[in-house]
């Protein structure tokens, strides 16, 4: 894809990095992406993509602004209460760079639909705040063969991994954080989230994702990065994939 004079301005402090470049940066603008989720941490990958000329951004999420959302979902304001997420943040991430393609989706994906979306795009970014979309967006992953960034926050800590089916032998996010139904699932509205702990994890999921559209640098495939924001402490694991595993090993190729 060729950059326009308009475009190679706006753009002029990726293209400057040599690892990035004009090539790197028209690989973004040529790139599609679908972020699961727009509020703490999809807000801040949304807007950060949208800035740096990711060309097709497909927003999904059937809640509505709250509140309480707004101590740390940037993406949108006190007017947007009531408002759906996906559609308040598409205006946000439009009224920062309206030259891109941006597309909300007001409802919750899953099942066939989710499959139906995750095929039309190059990556996807899970920023929802559930195990069962977590699993449901893995599954989907899987089935297509297509990159997944994968971010969770609570309290004062957070974690990135970046999953690719069919790459050499990395996990998948069952590997990691197999379905165990009827276990209990803690989230910010009752255990609380620091504001700027999302705004963190969402950016660590930005990079990722523009490193494997633009095709620079080292992603955190088969790597689990865990950050403590309150001793300001960050781990980063090897983990394995599990040869055993219902969604991505031989057992399930086969049956698939």
């Amino acid at each position: 894809m060729e950059l326009n004079d308009a475009q190679l301005l706006r753009y002029s402090r990726h293209i400057l990095l040599p690892e990035v470049g004009v090539d790197g940066q028209a690989r973004m603008a040529g790139a599609s992406v679908l972020i699961v989720g727009a509020g703490g941490l999809g807000c801040p990958v949304a807007l950060y993509l949208g800035a740096a000329g990711v060309g097709r951004l497909v927003l999904a999420d059937g809640d509505t602004v709250d509140l309480t959302n707004l101590q740390r979902q940037i993406g949108h304001a006190t007017a947007s209460i009531g408002v759906n997420k996906a559609e308040s943040l598409a205006a946000s991430v439009r009224a920062i760079n309206p030259e891109i393609d941006v597309r909300a989706l007001p409802d919750t994906l899953d099942g066939d639909a989710l499959h139906a979306v995750v095929a039309t795009v190059d990556l996807v970014i899970d920023a929802s705040d559930n195990f069962a979309t977590r699993h449901a967006v893995n599954r989907a992953c899987v089935a297509r063969k297509k990159p997944l960034v994968s971010g969770a926050a609570i309290g004062f800590f957070g974690q990135v991994a970046v999953y690719q089916p069919g790459h050499g032998d990395g996990p998948c996010y069952h590997c990691l954080f197999p379905d165990a139904a009827g276990e209990p699932e803690v989230r910010c509205a009752e255990a609380g989230v620091f504001a700027p702990l999302v705004g963190v994890v969402g950016a660590m999921q930005a990079t990722e994702a523009l490193k494997l559209v633009a095709g620079v640098g080292e992603t955190l495939t088969g790597r689990l990065l865990l950050w403590d924001a309150l001793r300001a402490e960050v781990r980063v694991m090897k983990v394995p994939r599990d040869p055993a595993c219902p969604v991505c090993g031989p057992a399930a190729a086969q049956a698939g």
